[in-house]
């Protein structure tokens, strides 16, 4: 008996060794299975299900949605996953769009913006309002605000227009444009903590130009005064004390540097207070100050994809041009240093060289330069556009004759190159031609000879470098998005991004980033570095 019980000791004890082996092993096939499992799942296909951070505004515009990309929900609602940002990149393949995860990747590091979501009065109920606004001379707005602000198509004008891109865009509504194509931008975060720049949607150009004539000045600086006093309310602000805000109007800048309260005096004082003084504002215009930039007036092409882009630009290659050059405008008599004068006369005695389309109240009333096919038609014609300036530096002109294939010719530097620097090339001169103008009593322009001893192959490589920035002087649809083309929108929101960025480096290096950030550049709009055609 004592010999089975100690043999019974080692039995049991090899028996326990086995069913302990036998567990570890299940245990270990099972964990294999659910990390197998696991990973299946973090690697698998997502294309069905895209969490997209988009703003927080809450009346986003129709979009135009590619049959690629498939929303579980609309764009006014945002789907956040812990941990993890999705975001949309573009495809090279033919117009069409993906979205893709990357998982490590960012695309949209360093581009995010946030969109501030600015009460009502600010923005839709300006639009709301828009028979109250002026436009030029006459109130009413309204007829330029439909179609996310392009205003109403415009029929193809004896085939000078191609396609149905065109409408009756005016100016003053680059705000509302741009406020919708903002909308789409690609890098939206409804995280202000992610976002390089927060986008502000207030429509000060529509707002100040209820009250341009006749109006006390503290009227038109009472909702400057409100939206600073909003503004500076919200946490956003204190992350860079606004230098990380910028807002876009579709006037020119000075009609928002009112130096003083004289009631005659023209404008608002949005810009010269202290809280607006901290941003940065894009405006058709930009001033003498470092935080106003300039960005291309609209024109009244909108293509909604790369190709109708490439056709234009196509038919201003083989457009035949038979005027030397031409204007689009009308004197301006009150002001008596304009050259405008001058050069309606020189046209007008250049006989069949120079074309003249004179800017007056037509049929109905109508202005006849308001109409894109009378100004597309004449500058189409023609191999050299005039672009004197106006009642300010700028014209829309520009835009209007670089859309056209036409070589701008530019009699001041403030007119184009002390501007659009996010835009045209630095090297003004590979794009258009410069005949300085300092004093108009000193007059000696000679617009003929200067034009004509301009070699053929200086003419030819002008015209194509005009025709190859078409791209980036146009604003495409608001409700589509171009595959291959950078526009206007897009260069403007990298400018204002790399400016941004720049003051940022500044505070990393210990810099004061106050410092030259609103200063003033009186050298802005000197002569002083400029060479015109000898």
């Amino acid at each position: 008996m004592h010999y089975v019980k100690m043999m019974e000791k080692p039995i049991v004890r090899k028996c326990c060794n086995n069913q302990l082996w036998l567990v570890i092993l299940i245990s270990f096939v099972l964990c294999f299975v659910l990390l197998c499992f696991d990973y299946s799942a973090l690697t698998g296909n997502q294309d069905g299900v895209t969490a997209v951070l988009v703003s927080n505004y809450e009346n986003p515009i129709t979009t135009q949605k590619s049959e690629s990309l498939q929303f579980t929900t609309s764009l006014n609602e945002t789907l956040i996953r812990p941990n993890r940002t999705d975001f949309i990149t573009r495809q090279s393949s033919k117009d069409q769009q993906s979205v893709k995860e990357k998982p490590g990747a960012d695309s949209c590091s360093g581009e995010y913006i946030y969109i501030h979501d600015l009460p009502r009065r600010f923005n839709q109920e300006l639009i709301e309002s828009c028979e109250s606004i002026t436009v030029g001379t006459e109130r009413n707005m309204c007829p330029y605000l439909v179609n996310s602000g392009l205003g109403h198509e415009v029929e193809n004008f004896e085939g000078v227009l191609l396609n149905k891109s065109w409408y009756a865009t005016n100016q003053f509504s680059l705000a509302v444009i741009f406020h919708n194509k903002m909308k789409q931008y690609k890098c939206l975060t409804n995280d202000s903590s992610l976002a390089s720049a927060i986008y502000v949607p207030f429509y000060a150009g529509l707002d100040v130009g209820r009250y341009l004539w006749g109006v006390k000045a503290s009227i038109r600086d009472q909702s400057s005064f409100d939206f600073v006093k909003w503004m500076v309310s919200q946490p956003e602000w204190k992350k860079m004390w606004g230098r990380d805000h910028f807002l876009v109007v579709g006037r020119i800048s000075w009609d928002f540097r009112r130096q003083t309260d004289n009631e005659s005096d023209w404008g608002s004082k949005l810009r010269f207070l202290p809280e607006s003084n901290n941003m940065s504002m894009l405006s058709i215009e930009s001033s003498s100050w470092n935080n106003d930039y300039a960005i291309p007036y609209p024109t009244c092409f909108h293509p909604s994809k790369d190709s109708e882009v490439l056709q234009w630009q196509d038919k201003m290659r083989r457009q035949k041009r038979p005027y030397l050059f031409s204007f689009a405008g009308a004197p301006r008599p009150d002001l008596q240093d304009s050259v405008r004068g001058r050069i309606i006369e020189e046209c007008q005695a250049s006989k069949n060289l120079c074309k003249l389309l004179e800017c007056s109240y037509g049929v109905n009333g109508a202005i006849t330069c308001d109409n894109p096919g009378n100004v597309m038609k004449l500058f189409q014609n023609s191999v050299y556009c005039l672009q004197p300036a106006g009642d300010s530096y700028t014209r829309r002109s520009i835009f209007d004759a670089i859309l056209a294939g036409c070589i701008p010719v530019f009699f001041h530097p403030g007119t184009a190159y002390a501007q659009y620097k996010w835009h045209l090339p630095q090297n003004y001169s590979k794009y258009s031609v410069f005949i300085p103008v300092k004093d108009v009593k000193d007059w000696k322009a000679g617009i003929n000879e200067t034009l004509l001893r301009i070699p053929e192959e200086r003419v030819m490589s002008m015209r194509e470098e005009v025709i190859r920035l078409i791209p980036s002087i146009i604003y495409a649809d608001p409700r589509s998005r171009l595959e291959t083309f950078e526009d206007a929108f897009d260069l403007a929101v990298k400018g204002i991004l790399d400016r941004i960025d720049g003051v940022r480096k500044v505070i990393r290096d210990g810099g004061d980033p106050s410092s030259g950030f609103a200063d003033g550049d009186d050298f802005k709009y000197t002569f002083s570095g400029y060479r015109g055609e000898t």
